[in-house]
């Protein structure tokens, strides 16, 4: 009950925050970046998103190679056991920000594809509820999500390597919110969606055992 507790007291606490950020915050932060940071340094921050990309084929590969081991017969070690739970957890969190997109239906800072709308080109801000299409998309962040995911289990299972996660992450951040990919709330989301992810998968995990 007491781990129930806290991930309820951080679902309130991440929620408040959301609404904090998307009231007085969101939009300041915006034009900050795309009157200051778009050009010429955009480029420095959108390398900086793609750290995240190589998680798809590399959750499929490890599923399959770990599978194959155990039906040999083999264990795992706990390298082995952290990349597969890694592997979930990022499979969850793909599976669960899709829906909340889909769910909150939130435009973009800037405009991107196919002309969407956007707050910087059409003052576009808000919500579209359960509005599906790529221009709709902005919440909760999708690659906050994934580095989350990944990192909080490392984060779990091997303490010493927190302040490598802690750098992943911030990486990550700062190319997203520096590019003016997302909001700064998107990302607050899509942080809590990861975490949330590689905790309750690592949880899941040693309960098993127990």
């Amino acid at each position: 009950m007491r781990l129930l507790f806290i991930w309820l007291a951080g679902l309130i606490l991440i929620a408040t925050a959301v609404v904090i950020l998307y009231q007085w915050v969101d939009r300041p932060v915006a034009l900050f970046i795309h009157e200051h940071l778009r050009h010429p340094n955009n480029h420095a921050f959108e390398q900086l998103t793609h750290i995240p990309d190589s998680f798809n084929p590399f959750a499929v590969v490890a599923f399959v190679s770990l599978g194959l081991w155990v039906l040999a017969g083999r264990n795992l070690s706990k390298c082995q056991i952290t990349v597969f739970l890694c592997s979930a957890s990022f499979v969850f969190s793909e599976a669960a920000k899709n829906q909340l997109k889909f769910i909150f239906g939130r435009t973009w800072p800037e405009t991107w594809i196919q002309n969407n709308p956007s707050f910087i080109k059409d003052g576009a801000y808000g919500y579209n509820f359960m509005t599906a299409g790529s221009a709709y998309q902005a919440f909760p962040s999708g690659h906050t999500a994934a580095i989350c995911a990944v990192m909080s289990v490392v984060w779990i299972q091997y303490p010493r390597l927190r302040a490598i996660c802690a750098l992943a992450v911030v990486l990550v951040v700062g190319g997203l919110i520096g590019a003016n990919y997302h909001f700064l709330s998107d990302v607050v989301a899509g942080g809590f969606v990861g975490i949330s992810a590689g905790w309750l998968i690592t949880t899941i995990w040693r309960a098993r055992k127990i």
